[in-house]
């Protein structure tokens, strides 16, 4: 499968003096450095009709055109998984994504995640690498995600992730009573010892979490939290590092004692929660197609609701005792 791509561009006087690959990386930002320099060494791009090499450097003026095969960038198949989709349009996906799907194919998980449904949802999507997504969720994190479908709505959106003008928002239930809100501002890194772990580390990348009290309870608390960066697993570790972890958090929870005198229904919810208490609610972003900016909430999965709904009685139960 694969799209035909026909360009045609005049080099402007200000890209005068630059090399031919970085010159096409500012006239064409919608597509990816690598897709750029294939065209060129390909002979698919051509310069006032002639094969350069990517570093040549350009005077300005000359018209670039570009003839090729645009080929599809996954070789995963569609698969028809039902989707949550909270919107909808020609641009992007917004999807509230339930606990237990992968996100994007890898060992161990090569069929029944998202890109295998957005694939059979939406089949343009194979044109578009990693079939739209632009950023992830946790397997058993639940929530909010946007999918470009093109690549034009992508590259805006993987900017907007850059320069940090997307907002997302997450509502967590994490182990002991915090004292009020505040700010993790640690970096974070590969675990030393256990790859499959990330940590914070002095030489990580940045990383910057928010978080403010909604509810305290006897042994937990209800929280909120904003991302100013995204860092794979980034909540889970900054709340463990200040030895908040998650409620059920397999990999960064480590063993908790249960409060003393706890109800036997919120005893049986807590050791039932399998996954991290963890959801995507409210997603921000400036809509790649119409500039604007758009919003979305969702509420909480019926098993942190349920969690929620054990808690608030176990506070109930140690009011009237």
């Amino acid at each position: 499968m694969s799209e035909e791509i026909n360009l045609s561009v005049e080099v402007p006087a200000d890209l005068g003096g630059y090399r031919l690959d970085q010159a096409m990386a500012k006239l064409f930002p919608e597509y990816s450095r690598s897709r750029l320099q294939s065209w060129i060494k390909k002979g698919e791009l051509l310069v006032d009709g002639k094969q350069l090499r990517p570093r040549d450097k350009l005077l300005g003026g000359e018209t670039i055109e570009v003839g090729a095969q645009l080929e599809v960038e996954e070789r995963w198949e569609p698969e028809a998984i039902e989707l949550d989709i909270v919107y909808e349009d020609n641009d992007i996906l917004v999807i509230n994504k339930p606990a237990g799907l992968v996100v994007h194919p890898a060992a161990g998980h090569q069929s029944g995640t998202l890109l295998n449904a957005l694939l059979h949802h939406c089949p343009g999507a194979a044109m578009v690498p990693r079939a739209g997504i632009v950023h992830r969720l946790d397997k058993d994190t639940t929530g909010l995600m946007v999918v470009a479908k093109t690549i034009e709505a992508q590259t805006e959106l993987v900017s907007q992730l850059q320069e940090r003008s997307m907002g997302r928002e997450y509502e967590a239930v994490v182990h002991r009573v915090m004292t009020g809100g505040g700010t993790v501002s640690e970096p974070m890194d590969r675990h030393p010892k256990h790859r499959q772990k990330m940590s914070v580390h002095p030489t990580g990348k940045e990383a910057t979490t928010h978080y403010r009290v909604l509810k305290k309870f006897r042994g937990h608390t209800h929280i909120r939290l904003k991302l100013e960066t995204g860092r794979t697993h980034q909540i889970r570790v900054h709340m463990s590092h200040i030895n908040y972890p998650l409620v059920g958090d397999q990999l960064y929870g480590g063993r908790f004692r249960q409060p003393k005198g706890i109800t036997p229904e919120l005893q049986e919810t807590l050791r039932g929660f399998k996954r991290q208490a963890l959801h995507a609610k409210k997603l921000e972003l400036w809509h790649p197609g119409t500039g604007e900016l758009v919003s979305w909430e969702v509420p909480l999965p019926d098993d942190m609701e349920f969690l929620l709904d054990a808690l608030k009685e176990d506070a109930r139960f140690l009011e009237e005792d």
